[in-house]
């Protein structure tokens, strides 16, 4: 240790939370916050009927649900841009009898100035598979193995036509910032399973966070113990997770327990302080998280067949085939909440859509249909909910122009597809309709807030019961939203 390290001041947090993605990062960022946690006592129970007579406490126990649940976690590969649905899931005849003639009807651009009002049919084949027939494009064949597992929701819209807007609706439930996320509510709602792992992990691109960074895993105003816990998206996906050499085993174990007992000193100079023991006992959890953690990252001791299934030994998929991996680790270890997120606008392909969308999909494809199949085989499937899907779709028109090689679409949040599987959802499914030319949702439409009904609802909550009071009123996922439970497609 040089003499600059010995004589700059070191307080307890420093000790652990050195290092922007370190173990401080992955543990104290939701660790250590319990102090405000504990310190606030603005929250009511899912089924709390008058005024807490005491002081509210916010941890990550476990919790009643309302009724028996079908799914105990989650897994959401979120594909911001808005994935073509036109291209990949939604086949239009009607697209392919009108190439290049103008629309006929109304249509709303994104972007006016490279709008165009000619239709533009998709360039990929549709063909059906599985026992149940699913209509696909060739875009997707790793998804096309699992149809019979799968639903396919063809009806989604949350008619905010822009990305931002429509991550928020998708993802907190309301088009305006600063609410929390799906994550969180789970996290809040349920608690966690894990005692050496965060509850909710996002996982990034390595190409850049997605728009609006970190508000897609926001806890919002709930406590600051429900927002996710971003692990880099490259080796080492902690940064300083492990003590340097000279500081490792007993040395670190002397180190700890010296600061154990300052704090228990300090602890029992102020009693009744439940921030500070929150915080003392959040170091003795960082500490079993640099074995959890990197015990449940490392994919080593997976089998090549198994890594096969995620994509990992292709070149073009094998970062996301790693991060889809992981998820299955994390959520076999009891995490409840894993997002993983592509790049920033990853799936925007208002022009060079013939070049950029089939790479987009070569991506993922196999890597998420890996997924499905590898819960699935570990009895994993039936208590776990996999979501694929972006913000929105496309338009049925030719955006750019300019020749066919840099034609592309304009978003469309009126009708867009997603799927799902697992969690008590039925499988080989098609749900929903959108109008002959895929603009609109026009039949079985779900709307984002009956998307989260139907989520919570898998989990064994009911949304409008799961509140939170902020400036003394209840707040919650759906916040007063018309809203449906999507019973038809639950087994």
């Amino acid at each position: 240790m040089n003499k600059q390290s010995i004589s700059a001041p070191h307080s307890r947090r420093h000790f652990l939370a050195s290092g922007s993605m370190g173990i401080g990062s992955l543990a104290l960022s939701w660790l250590l916050n319990q102090e405000q946690a504990h310190a606030n006592p603005a929250v009511a129970r899912p089924d709390l009927k008058q005024p807490p007579l005491e002081k509210q406490q916010f941890d990550l126990t476990l919790k009643p649900t309302h009724h028996p649940p079908r799914a105990k976690a989650m897994i959401s590969m979120f594909m911001q841009g808005g994935p073509s649905h036109l291209d990949m899931f939604d086949p239009k005849p009607m697209l392919q009898k009108y190439d290049g003639k103008k629309f006929p009807g109304d249509i709303k651009y994104d972007n006016a100035a490279q709008a165009s009002s000619k239709v533009l049919g998709s360039p990929w084949k549709f063909s059906k598979h599985g026992n149940c027939g699913m209509e696909l494009s060739e875009l997707v064949p790793g998804l096309s193995e699992v149809v019979d597992d799968i639903v396919l929701m063809r009806s989604m819209h949350t008619s905010v036509n822009n990305h931002g807007q429509s991550i928020y609706a998708m993802h907190s439930g309301r088009i305006l910032p600063g609410r929390p996320t799906l994550g969180s509510w789970l996290t809040y709602g349920l608690g966690a399973e894990s005692e050496n792992l965060p509850a909710y992990i996002a996982m990034v691109d390595p190409g850049g966070a997605p728009v609006l960074g970190v508000d897609n895993w926001t806890n919002g105003w709930l406590p600051s113990l429900y927002q996710g816990t971003v692990i880099r998206p490259k080796e080492p996906r902690i940064l300083n997770l492990n003590a340097p050499p000279h500081l490792s085993g007993k040395a670190q174990e002397k180190y700890l327990d010296f600061l154990g007992n300052l704090n228990q000193r300090h602890l029992n100079q102020h009693p009744g302080e439940d921030d500070l023991s929150a915080r003392i006992a959040s170091y003795e959890l960082a500490a079993k998280m640099q074995t959890a953690a990197a015990e449940a990252l490392d994919l080593s001791k997976e089998t090549k067949a198994t890594q096969a299934m995620y994509g990992i030994d292709d070149p073009t998929s094998a970062e996301f085939g790693k991060r889809c991996l992981i998820s299955r680790r994390l959520i076999e270890r009891g995490v409840r909440f894993v997002q993983i997120m592509t790049g920033n606008q990853t799936w925007d392909h208002h022009t060079n859509m013939r070049t950029s969308l089939p790479l987009a999909c070569k991506r993922v494809d196999v890597p998420a249909a890996g997924l499905v199949k590898d819960l699935k085989q570990r009895g994993l499937l039936d208590e776990t909910l996999v979501h694929w899907g972006g913000e929105m779709g496309r338009l049925p028109v030719i955006q750019n122009d300019a020749g066919m090689a840099k034609q592309g679409r304009d978003h469309n949040t009126y009708g867009f597809s997603m799927w799902l599987a697992g969690g008590g959802l039925k499988g080989g499914m098609t749900y929903g309709e959108t109008d002959d030319f895929g603009h609109h949702a026009i039949k079985d439409k779900v709307s984002h807030s009956d998307y989260h009904a139907t989520l919570m609802h898998l989990f064994g909550l009911e949304a409008e019961r799961l509140t939170f009071t902020r400036n003394g009123a209840p707040q919650t996922l759906i916040d007063g939203q018309e809203n449906r439970v999507v019973k038809e497609i639950i087994a």
